[in-house]
């Protein structure tokens, strides 16, 4: 595959994280058509105007909207945002019933409309939606995954950087496994530029204890609850970490990034979605299967695919 040209972008939810989905993707230039897809056609078109009318700002990026699901078609990324938003105190896998209905009947429908297209899911619980997604439509698991932890990851290398006194792009670290209460660093392979985040020391400071480090992972995983109480949603970040994977995928990239994919004997397991590293380009994500866990990270990793798939029985029993 190659770098897709004229390149046409779907995002699926006009609320505060799709609204900030398509803002990003049109300010760093991610495709040359920009669609914006709710079935709320009052709300839709008031974004797409609003996003319409800085065009002389934002390069040569075209930009529509519509209630109309047509608005869809062609699509070469479609990102999925929307769905039942998560509230102050609430956990993303208590958002599953509401959701999970919602897609059944509008996931089919994007992928008719788009079928050669790559999917993004966004909305959450995303591993959860994901794998009920992957198995409803069929899809290669590489063409259907969710945008899992790529923003946790973010997070972990931005507070991270803060700490040692860095730029967060020499900080190589992930967050891996569901992207929610269970997911965990892997601190077995972390570094700063070419030296073990272990063994790094800042100038005037020690290295990290395990107790910091225990700190900083709680307070990554408990991020999006302190915004949320704050403002009611996460929007800008997220955005910017759906938009990245999408420019990943319409430039080949082959850039490597947490996304969550539905596994196939990855360290053991199998029919279930969980963030890893992964190649990502315009054939989709494929995970790496070389990726290393101490003994410890496997377990975690283990343990957060049960939580998965106990969520995944809830909703197919339901």
């Amino acid at each position: 595959m190659a770098v897709i040209e004229n390149a046409k972008l779907t995002v699926v939810g006009a609320g505060a994280v799709g609204s900030a989905t398509a803002y990003a993707s049109l300010i760093r230039g991610a495709a040359r058509q920009v669609a914006l897809y709710d079935i709320d056609a009052a709300r839709v078109e008031a974004e797409t105007l609003d996003l319409a009318h800085g065009a002389l700002f934002t390069g040569s990026s075209q930009v529509t909207g519509s209630a109309d699901i047509a608005v869809t078609e062609g699509s070469h990324v479609v990102i999925v945002t929307a769905g039942a938003a998560q509230r102050p105190g609430q956990t993303r896998l208590e958002l599953i019933g509401t959701n999970a209905r919602i897609f059944r009947t509008m996931i089919p429908q994007l992928v008719e409309a788009s079928p050669d297209a790559v999917f993004v899911i966004v909305t959450n619980p995303c591993d959860v939606l994901t794998l009920l997604a992957q198995e409803q439509t069929g899809l290669p698991p590489e063409r259907i995954f969710a945008s899992g932890t790529v923003l946790d990851t973010s997070r972990l290398r931005w507070r991270l950087a803060e700490r040692v006194g860095v730029a967060a792009r020499s900080i190589h670290a992930n967050i891996v496994g569901e992207h929610g209460d269970t997911e965990f660093p892997l601190w077995s392979s972390a570094s700063v530029g070419p030296v073990p985040l272990s063994e790094f020391a800042a100038r005037g400071a020690d290295p990290l204890t395990r107790d910091e480090l225990d700190r900083i992972a709680q307070e990554v995983r408990t991020a999006a609850y302190k915004v949320i109480e704050g403002k009611g949603a996460t929007n800008y970040a997220i955005g910017l970490s759906a938009t990245r994977i999408a420019e990943a995928v319409l430039r080949d990239e082959r850039g490597v990034l947490p996304v969550s994919t539905v596994l196939d004997d990855f360290h053991g397991l199998s029919g279930v979605a969980l963030s890893v590293p992964s190649i990502v380009g315009s054939s989709g994500a494929f995970p790496i299967r070389e990726t290393c866990f101490s003994d410890e990270e496997l377990a975690l990793l283990h343990a957060s695919a049960d939580t998965i798939r106990a969520t995944a029985d809830q909703v197919r029993e339901g």
